[in-house]
């Protein structure tokens, strides 16, 4: 059985919207777009007319309910839309029914969608258009006094639009995110497909998500998926979904940025490799994602660093201090350092920054300083995606990435990054705080390394204006993972060695 191979597909060009759609809108059917004020019900529809003129050369009829055709050349503009360059070659209509300011809003009994109708006729034939947007059905609705009538004027509408053979879309408000589909309970039933984006408050954050509730007759993607609305790009959906652990794997070893790191690494990091680096505060993190980039530049190679908690001023001359000259670097165009305040802009935002930088800059090393800085202003669920979306594209573009991550206690136990990307991660090394007699030292060791042997033991490590050096490992002392270091005895010592003594 087949049952979707009939319904032809049109391609919306909105990013990763025709992923989760399983390419685009059905075609000359009418989709309604619902979601509460704020949601991008407008940019919707707008980005919908765009992509249509400016990728598949498709023409288009905006509809405006609500706003005026001024106010929306004027709010288009900010994504880089020039509607009123569209409308100058003809490529984009205009069918003003929005009220006037002294406009009284009037409940009628009968209304006459006949005349709109003739109009939107006339628009779509004048340019030729193959799309249309409504935006918002809901204030024309508004006039009328009973939802039967809504019922059949809706159904007038989408019939007229079939018709007319355009692929259509129309906007429509809702009071609750996951209450009523829209205001009159009706629209939905009318649609021929259903789309819902919500903007949703979790403790005190903003996180939007779309999703497909309904393609008649076709098949989609189920479940939310989170999006952002960027300025230069407008809606861009994050498909988790299209990841896929195809990617391929390198055996080549790079240089981590210490040469005693390579030895534990069993000959360093795999090229392709994602490592994480998780400890307490002021355990070198920093010190050892700088490392890795100014190892990599040596070797000839591009690095890109996005610090999440320090400032580039406070970067270089950190930097500086243990040998290393960042801005040497950046003017030689081998490294590029972006600094930015995690709570500046939501984790969709920051991925298509980072996704961005990679694109412009095609670094072979990443680091990320930090992690966990980014999960502040995060809620579980967007920061676990923002996690698998970030390492699934690093793993693809076959980038070494080193993401730091902070542990809550200085003495041990994980980081909630920790908790999410262990297992999509290829090396994980831990910075210990581990105090002896009244003295606290340093101890790093290599976790897990997929893939490679490695060293097993918890080295000690120093950090001068040299750099980080690795020692010898802690001997006598358990616990230190753990957070609880222990001095142990020497007949605890023997115990313990006879216990796992070879036969």
């Amino acid at each position: 059985m087949k049952p979707y191979r009939d319904i032809e597909k049109l391609a919306t060009h909105i990013a990763g919207f025709d992923h989760i759609s399983c390419g685009g809108l059905p075609k000359g059917r009418t989709t309604l777009v619902a979601g509460t004020s704020g949601s991008a019900k407008t940019v919707f529809a707008a980005q919908f007319l765009v992509a249509g003129i400016t990728i598949a050369g498709e023409n288009g009829v905006f509809v405006t309910f609500e706003e005026s055709p001024d106010d929306l050349r004027r709010n288009m503009k900010g994504f880089g839309w020039d509607i009123g360059q569209f409308e100058k070659r003809e490529q984009w209509a205009f069918v003003d029914a929005s009220p006037e300011p002294d406009q009284e809003m009037a409940v009628v009994g009968d209304y006459d969608f006949g005349a709109l109708l003739a109009r939107i006729e006339h628009a779509v034939r004048k340019v030729g258009a193959r799309r249309v947007a409504m935006d918002s059905i809901g204030a024309v609705f508004a006039r009328f006094k009973d939802f039967s009538t809504v019922r059949r004027e809706l159904f007038r509408i989408v019939a007229a639009l079939r018709e007319l053979g355009v692929t259509a879309v129309l906007t429509a408000e809702r009071t609750d995110e996951y209450g009523e589909i829209a205001r009159f309970g009706v629209e939905e039933f009318v649609a021929d497909n259903v789309v819902i984006l919500r903007n949703i408050l979790e403790d005190e954050r903003r996180r939007r998500t779309m999703e497909i509730l309904k393609f008649r007759g076709t098949y989609h993607q189920k479940g939310e998926w989170p999006f952002t609305v960027s300025s230069g790009a407008g809606i861009v959906v994050l498909p988790l979904s299209a990841m896929e652990l195809n990617q391929r794997s390198s055996s080549t070893r790079i240089y981590s940025g210490n040469e005693e790191l390579d030895r534990m690494c069993g000959g360093g990091f795999f090229r392709d490799s994602v490592i994480l680096a998780s400890g307490a505060t002021g355990t070198g993190k920093t010190l050892l994602a700088t490392k890795f980039l100014t190892g990599g530049t040596a070797r000839g190679e591009r690095a890109l660093l996005f610090a999440f908690e320090e400032s580039r001023e406070q970067l270089i001359r950190n930097a500086a201090g243990w040998g290393d000259d960042l801005e040497a670097l950046e003017r030689a165009g081998k490294l590029r350092i972006v600094c930015s305040y995690p709570e500046a802009n939501t984790l969709e935002d920051h991925l298509l920054d980072i996704k961005g930088a990679i694109d412009d800059f095609q670094p072979n090393r990443l680091a990320i300083d930090s992690m966990s800085a980014l999960e502040r202003g995060a809620t579980v669920k967007g920061y676990r995606e923002f996690i698998v979306a970030l390492t699934s594209f690093v793993k693809h573009r076959e980038i070494a990435g080193l993401f730091t991550a902070t542990t809550s206690t200085l003495l041990g136990g994980a980081s909630v990054t920790e908790a999410h990307i262990s297992t999509i991660t290829d090396t994980i090394l831990l910075l210990r705080y581990v105090e002896t007699y009244g003295e606290v030292r340093r101890g790093l060791t290599v976790l897990k390394m997929r893939g490679s042997r490695h060293d097993k033991d918890i080295r000690e490590y120093a950090i001068d204006d040299d750099g980080l050096h690795i020692g010898q490992p802690f001997r006598g002392v358990s616990g230190i993972l753990a957070g609880n270091p222990v001095q142990a005895t020497v007949d605890e010592i023997e115990r313990l060695n006879e216990l796992f003594k070879s036969e």
